[in-house]
């Protein structure tokens, strides 16, 4: 399988996630696409250092763009890529999100540890120091 259907996938998988199994429906919220539009930002300045300086590599086969000889950089815009990253990476990254704030938006409906509790168990401190 190629990396762009495996993201294919993904995006759907999140997709029928969000509307179907959890029921969040976080990505018909606005405040969602305005919070996204900023770690799209970082994702692109990330992903462009990455492939622009050559630390990640991408085979041509498994993209929708084509791999770049190892003397030539990668194209900046075009080629499937945007700021030198394959635009599969923009929707594996939109996966990652979106698929965390499901999961964190369900575990606080359910009523998961509404009352923050930080420092080490309660019960444990307690029977060491010996308050009851």
């Amino acid at each position: 399988m190629t990396y762009t259907e495996l993201t294919l996938i993904g995006v759907a998988i999140v997709i029928a996630l969000d509307f179907l199994v959890f029921k969040t429906k976080i990505l018909t919220r606005r405040v969602f696409w305005v919070s996204y539009s900023i770690v799209i930002f970082f994702q692109l300045v990330t992903n462009g250092i990455l492939t622009g300086f050559g630390i990640v590599e991408y085979s041509g086969d498994a993209i929708i763009g084509s791999s770049t000889p190892k003397d030539a950089p990668p194209t900046f815009l075009g080629d499937g890529r945007i700021v030198f990253a394959p635009i599969e990476d923009l929707l594996f990254g939109f996966c990652l999100v979106v698929l965390t704030l499901i999961i964190w938006v369900w575990l606080g409906r359910n009523g998961v540890q509404r009352d923050p509790k930080s420092g080490p168990p309660r019960k444990i401190v307690e029977r060491f120091l010996g308050i009851k």
